[in-house]
């Protein structure tokens, strides 16, 4: 077996940006679910953090935090309830991709799953306001560091 040598680019051994060894990262993880419903159109809808919440004004995935005993598919059915008045079934989440992303007091795991299929009509019920984007133009919405990288997936995907 041959043995692995230094890659001189620094990615063999070396820590990426962001992270760190949990040893020396004593930053709780939060784990939010989060959903990019999906329209006949492959239209994805977003949703704009009310005034008074953190990160106020950027625009989201809709979703929210796991319960402790909780699984992402339940948080989000719930969450979407809440926040949106519409009904998931688990077997409409297809999981699709993850952002990991350390904040200041806190790194958050977030899975986005797509959803094409709820019962109800999406309605707005904790005062955010909501958009249904083309994939080609989500990058032209300001939206929290987390939620960003997963713009690029969604673009390419549909």
């Amino acid at each position: 077996m041959a043995a692995i040598e230094a890659d001189p680019q620094g990615c063999a051994g070396a820590t990426p940006a962001g992270w760190s060894s949990p040893a020396a990262d004593p930053a709780r993880i939060v784990l939010v679910a989060a959903a990019a419903l999906l329209d006949v159109d492959n239209r994805v809808l977003i949703a704009r953090r009310p005034p008074g919440k953190s990160m106020a004004g950027l625009w989201e995935f809709p979703g929210g935090k796991v319960h402790a005993g909780e699984t992402p598919e339940a948080a989000l059915a719930r969450e979407l309830a809440e926040e949106l008045g519409i009904d998931i079934a688990a077997a409409c989440l297809a999981p699709f991709v993850f952002a990991s992303h350390r904040y200041p007091d806190f790194h958050l795991l977030m899975p986005l799953y797509l959803c094409r299929r709820w019962q109800g009509a999406i309605t707005p019920r904790e005062g955010q306001e909501i958009a249904w984007v083309r994939a080609t133009r989500l990058a032209d919405y300001d939206m929290p560091p987390a939620d960003r990288p997963l713009v690029a997936m969604l673009r390419d995907y549909l």
